[in-house]
């Protein structure tokens, strides 16, 4: 097995104590990248209370914000100023105020179709990469966020839809969500979110336990297929964790 096919399990007391180890994986993964840096964000609820930590000063005095630059896993397909918009989210919380507009980039939802923002989006990864194909010693992100949704699925990629099995294309539209909001989506492959030094996983809330106990079970689900080229890592805070694997 190589590097990337492990799986570190980090368990904490709660969603605060979450936030808090994911914000310091994330300024770690900065602090060891003298160049320009990419981080790859994520939707849902469960970032919502690392991006306010990464607002307050103690971090974001730590963040060289010049060279940071910020992208999204998925997006809904719906107008950036809509309240289920994931960039739009991260914007509102702490990007518009600290990162330079030109680190920002989100997926495109201006355009016709969810097939059409894919592909734009898959060109500006390619262009700020500078090549159309992934180098394994060349990782495109720092790090990349994620979460489980409760059917097991990660970014937009859902269980049984052709987007999990895309193995040329690093972007492509999704018509159609398995789970609300039931609206279609554009989504990162699961070899562009592999091209990473670190994966990590937030995962937080009793709501959680379930789909969580199917993943550590090895069944076959899309977050249980996503790892990193690098380091994987799931944070789980114990109302998530299932009960087999909890410390007695």
């Amino acid at each position: 097995m190589g590097a990337g096919d492990q799986r570190k399990i980090i368990t904490v007391v709660d969603p605060a104590a979450l936030a808090k180890a994911a914000a310091d994986r994330v300024l770690a993964r900065i602090s060891a990248n003298n160049g320009r840096v990419a981080i790859c964000l994520t939707g849902g609820s469960s970032p919502k209370q690392l991006y306010r930590l990464l607002a307050t000063d103690a971090y974001r005095n730590k963040i060289p914000w010049p060279r940071v630059h910020w992208f999204i896993g998925d997006e809904r397909f719906v107008p950036a100023n809509d309240p289920l918009h994931n960039m739009g989210v991260a914007r509102q919380i702490f990007l518009d105020r600290f990162a330079p507009a030109a680190n920002i980039h989100p997926i495109p939802t201006d355009t016709a179709n969810p097939d059409e923002a894919a592909g734009r989006y898959e060109r500006e990864l390619q262009s700020f990469y500078g090549a159309d194909e992934l180098a394994p010693a060349t990782p495109l992100f720092d790090v990349v966020l994620m979460g489980v949704g409760p059917d097991g699925h990660t970014a937009s990629l859902f269980p049984d839809y052709p987007a999990i099995e895309e193995t040329q294309r690093w972007v492509v539209g999704v018509p159609q969500a398995h789970v609300e909001p039931f609206v279609p989506r554009v989504t990162l492959t699961l070899p562009v979110l592999a091209s990473s030094r670190e994966m990590l996983f937030e995962i937080s809330g009793s709501e959680k336990r379930e789909v969580l106990t199917r993943v550590l079970g090895d069944e076959n689900l899309p977050a249980n297929r996503a790892r990193s080229a690098g380091e994987t890592v799931w944070l789980v805070d114990r109302a998530a964790l299932p009960e087999n694997f909890r410390e007695p």
